[in-house]
């Protein structure tokens, strides 16, 4: 019983910190495509919409907790602005 309850504990503390580590990589994401955005890159109207509504919905998401779903708008942001993750 005891090596059950050790490694229900462990899950958890495991799944909360990875949800940190998501947490604070996206506003570190959101710099990043704020800089790039600032130097005026080189991409189609298109991709400038694509990435500004990324950007958008990243940060909307970050805030109201969902990490996982931030990030990935923000990675598909910089991947377009060809920004490394």
């Amino acid at each position: 019983m005891k090596k059950i309850t050790t490694f229900a504990i462990a899950t958890i503390l495991v799944a909360g910190l990875s949800t940190s580590a998501f947490a604070s990589s996206c506003p570190k994401d959101m710099k990043a495509i704020d800089a790039a955005l600032a130097g005026h890159p080189k991409i189609s109207e298109m991709q400038m919409s694509k990435v500004t509504a990324l950007r958008a919905n990243g940060e909307a998401q970050h805030k109201s907790k969902d990490h996982k779903g931030s990030v990935k708008s923000l990675h598909e942001a910089m991947a377009i602005l060809g920004i490394a993750k």
